[in-house]
């Protein structure tokens, strides 16, 4: 099969590269649904029946028969089997499918077009409805929006508003450096998740209560369309950020979908008209009919929906005839088509008839007639189901997104209906166009459409149902996320998170109506603890806290009972404070509340959770003795519990509070025992239960150790391996923390400003997409102390700025540090009154605090201060801050401090003549390394140690420090 060619009809079809081409242009599709193709078209005109299709597609996964049947009628809509002479896979009843065209094959070496390159820079589904009849408006959108930056589409319930602006942003795709990106606001109940919802289809983590300024800060620089869909019910808050952004984004256009115009500053406003059907004639042919939109729309339905169907003269006033009473709504005429395989036209015609007879009756007066005629469709599709399609289609309406048949079955079943039944019902609907499939996954989601949806949903309410469906579907949400940790250790992370992450808009919902008058609290805060770690894994700290602080306030988690619920909310509670806002007094609180519950029922797991935030929040404001206590206290009841991954967390937390505490070697051992107890350290990242992935921060603290030791080369690659399972982990936090504490810190200390730089710009795109406030200051220290190193020192007061956010944060790690590079760009900057204050209050938060680590280099800068002012007394007092660096290096054994303050103390002698005292002081130190010659320390101190052995005139140091 290696780049066989397939042809047939305008298609080219080459299976190795998953490629369909209609004529030169890409066609998309599912990768199932070729999947099928590529088996029919290897045996044309020979049956291939549903079990050779189904072992071949899905291998090694039970699904059900109706993801075949649903694969197989989107690949028919793909290869547009509706047009008039296009007619490929035939369905052979009960048994199978046969390919019926001719095919022709080619060998290898056939030269194909390559897809287009930003074919993934966008979010739309592969599975929508093609537009029938809309081609211009199509082209005249694409041209307007260039033009205009904000248009949007109005038009009825029905009208096919989504349906074109989904063509309008397939056809768009590439024409956008940054993609096209569809974000639906019909699941949303609260206008003030609008911004919130469109940074989540873009995959940004931004604060809520400023959504609108944080998400048009990142689409600044963007080139990028976005599609803004049924935004009537939103209509404030979807045009004042429609407004923020084109004002602020002159790159990013907006498509929008209403059934009113926004009414928004810069808005072009496009009504989309009901498709045009043929005028009362008495000898109308089939021909002649095709010709309009409202007719080819509803032939390409019915040919879809019966095999072999045929369009004649003879059916063409009858089709006409539907097409005027249903005023062209798109929607209206799509379930009527859907409906040929139990009725002939003429019948469907005299029953639409009966339909509007019974409708003004019932409404006389209360409808336009497009209502109505939407009305009537709707009200006739329906009640032309059967009594399980009905109620299967009113239980689903409940469901805000996406859902799969499981999910299906777990709602809509009852007493009177069986999930295997709902199934059927799934399958039938989605052949009457009640509901949409999206088949580019492994396993189809369904979804139902805004309209549909909402007519499902009064009907619920209507027969008493609304509140025992949204129970079943908060029930089926809370089982599902209570299985969502577990799933997590045995699944992929990308699967976990495109499976669960789909499902966030359910879970809003579900929790709305659980706190809700008539909703159920208890099973709210069972709902909310299920769906932490789907929030810690999306890094929606902010949503996370919300909803927690909810649930910790509501009557069902006061009870006894709710003890360990209460427990893990703590917890929650502690984390999403801790990451999303910093080391607060409230985060103690919430891990100490947590702990005190942990042990009062003798919970082991959570107590090892807790004690892990515990002991890195007292690591984040500095108070490392503490933080060594608690980790120990971690350690001994991982180890009495025999707990690998934990044992882990808490032996690198430990080496972390003695790395700081300035002890490298015991911090060494700590880790090389812990590593050593496992080959593979944690299987999974753990980061449901330690907030973050175990294996990344693991090497990140070990890198810094390397390094501090005197093993540069060692230090970077375990900062390579730290990024690597960070970016593997594909988690936020996981990621920016490695960045911040491991890949740029290294980076600067070996010298390699290129990789420092290419870390930064890393972390920039991080932050820039998800609001963590720590990260970014730390980022802008780090930002400033590569502008130093080339000598630039025009970012200094941003760099105080920063620093005093971080002090003012109760962020202690890291900050004797910061300061002491503030001191050192200050003094080289000549200001050396600010640089003397900078690295006293450094030197004073390093001894007050126990941060030792840094302190050897501290006492090098402050050398490096006097230095500067060059008098006698100050050359004296630079010595003395040298040797007192070199001194409390060795008591470290911090081997990459030593050789700093030794080749700065070389450099002094050397100037003032003590020669030999200067190499020995300095040569001593360089013999002692084994590697990273190449590294910038390294190849200063064997330059200067050649300056004084040749006794080169070279009298300044090589590079600044």
């Amino acid at each position: 099969m290696a780049e066989r060619v397939f042809s047939f009809g305008p298609f080219r079809f080459i299976p190795a590269q998953q490629l369909l081409l209609d004529g030169e242009a890409p066609v998309r599709v599912g990768s199932r649904a070729l999947e099928i193709l590529a088996g029919l078209v290897e045996r044309p005109g020979t049956l291939v029946t549903k079990d050779e299709l189904m072992a071949r597609v899905w291998p090694d996964t039970v699904v059900e028969d109706s993801n075949l049947k649903v694969n197989v009628a989107a690949l028919r809509r793909a290869l547009g089997e509706s047009k008039p002479g296009r007619r490929y896979v035939a369905t052979v009843p009960g048994r199978g499918y046969r390919f019926v065209a001719h095919v022709e094959y080619s060998g290898p070496g056939v030269p194909t077009p390559k897809p287009r390159s930003a074919e993934h820079s966008h979010n739309l589904p592969a599975s929508w409805t093609r537009a029938i009849g809309r081609a211009q408006t199509i082209d005249a959108l694409r041209k307007q929006l260039p033009q205009g930056q904000f248009v949007t589409i109005v038009g009825a319930s029905g009208i096919g508003k989504t349906t074109v602006a989904h063509a309008v942003a397939e056809a768009s795709i590439g024409a956008y450096a940054h993609g096209v990106w569809l974000v639906d606001f019909a699941p949303l109940r609260d206008p003030q998740f609008v911004a919130s919802a469109l940074a989540s289809a873009l995959g940004l983590t931004i604060p809520s209560d400023n959504a609108a300024t944080a998400l048009t800060a990142y689409l600044r620089d963007k080139q990028m369309l976005l599609v803004l869909n049924s935004c009537e019910h939103v209509i404030e808050a979807a045009a004042s950020t429609a407004e923020q952004i084109i004002s602020g984004a002159p790159g990013v256009h907006v498509l929008a979908t209403s059934r009113e115009p926004l009414r928004a500053k810069g808005e072009r406003v496009h009504r989309l008209s009901p498709l045009e059907s043929p005028p009362l004639s008495s000898g109308l042919t089939a021909a002649e009919a095709l010709t309009y939109p409202a007719v080819q729309l509803f032939v390409a339905r019915a040919a879809e929906c019966l095999d072999g169907f045929e369009f004649g003269d003879a059916d063409a006033p009858a089709v006409a005839d539907i097409c005027r009473k249903l005023e062209g709504i798109a929607l209206a005429i799509e379930l009527a088509a859907t409906r040929i395989d139990a009725f002939g036209v003429r019948e469907l015609s005299a029953l639409l008839d009966d339909r509007f007879r019974l409708l003004s009756q019932h409404r006389r007066g209360a409808l336009c007639p497009r209502h109505r005629s939407l009305a009537a469709a709707l009200d006739w599709s329906y009640d032309l189901l059967s009594a399980d399609e009905r109620t299967t289609l009113r239980r689903l309406s409940v469901f805000a997104g996406a859902f799969s048949l499981q999910s299906a079955g777990a709602v809509a079943a009852g007493a009177e209906l069986s999930v295997p039944e709902v199934i059927d019902c799934v399958a039938n609907l989605v052949a009457k166009s009640l509901i949409s499939a999206d088949i580019s996954d492994a396993v189809v989601q369904y979804r139902l459409l805004g309209t549909t949806r909402a007519y499902a949903l009064q009907k619920l309410a209507e027969d008493g149902e609304l509140d025992a469906s949204m129970r079943r579907h908060a029930e089926h949400h809370r089982d599902l996320f209570a299985r969502a940790a577990a799933d997590w250790e045995a699944r992929p992370a990308a699967d976990w998170l495109a499976d669960y992450g789909r499902r966030i808009d359910d879970v809003r919902n579900a929790l709305s109506w659980a706190f809700s008058e008539g909703g159920d609290p208890a099973i709210g805060v069972a709902l909310t603890v299920a769906a932490i770690p789907l929030w810690m894994h999306l890094s929606l700290l902010d949503e996370c806290r919300i909803c927690v602080e909810r649930a910790l306030a509501s009557e069902a988690v006061a009870k006894p009972s709710g003890d360990r619920d209460r427990m893990k909310l703590y917890a929650a509670l502690g984390a999403a404070l801790l990451y999303a806002h910093g080391p607060l007094p409230e985060t103690d609180a919430a891990w100490t509340a947590a702990l005190r519950m942990a042990e009062d029922i003798g919970d082991v797991e959570y107590q090892l959770r807790v004690l892990c935030g515990l002991t890195i929040y007292r690591i984040y404001i500095g108070d490392y003795r503490a933080a060594l206590t608690l980790a120990e206290r971690f350690h001994g009841i991982a180890e009495e519990n025999d707990d690998r991954a934990a044992l882990l967390s808490a032996g690198r937390l430990i080496a972390t509070a003695l790395h700081y505490l300035g002890d490298q070697p015991n911090a060494r051992l700590r880790l090389d025992a812990m590593l050593s107890r496992s080959a593979a350290p944690a299987q999974r990242p753990q980061i449901t239960r330690f907030q973050l992935d175990q294996r990344a921060v693991t090497q990140s603290t070990m890198a810094n150790i390397l390094w501090l030791q005197g093993f540069p080369d060692q230090a970077l690659r375990a900062a390579d391996r730290s990024l690597e399972a960070a970016l593997a982990s594909d988690h936020v936090l996981s990621l920016c923390s490695v960045l911040v504490h491991a890949a740029c810190p290294i980076a600067l200390y070996v010298g390699d400003l290129p990789r420092a730089e290419r870390a930064l710009t890393m972390l920039s795109e991080q932050l820039a997409k998800h609001a963590l406030p720590v990260s970014r200051q730390v980022g802008v220290c780090l930002r400033g102390l590569l502008d130093i190193k080339r000598g630039d020192f025009s970012g200094l007061p941003h760099l105080r700025i920063a620093i005093d956010e971080i002090r003012d944060a109760k962020y202690g790690l890291r900050y004797p540090a910061f300061l002491g590079v503030l001191a050192y760009g200050l003094a080289a900057n000549g200001q050396t009154t600010e640089a003397r204050a900078a690295i006293d209050e450094a030197l004073n938060w390093a001894e007050r605090t126990e941060e030792l680590w840094v302190l050897p280099e501290l006492l090098r800068i402050k050398g490096k201060v006097y230095r500067l002012l060059a008098t006698p007394a100050a050359l004296a007092a630079a010595e003395s801050h040298f040797l007192q660096a070199r001194e409390a290096a060795r008591q470290q054994r911090a081997l990459s401090w030593e050789l700093r303050a030794a080749t700065s103390l070389a450099g002094l002698w050397h100037r003032a003549g003590r020669t030999e005292e200067a190499f020995m002081a300095l040569s001593s130190v360089y013999d002692q390394f084994e590697e990273g010659f190449g590294t910038l320390d390294l190849r200063t101190a064997r330059l200067l140690l050649d300056d004084i052995r040749h006794g080169a005139a070279r009298r300044p140091e090589l590079h600044p420090r």
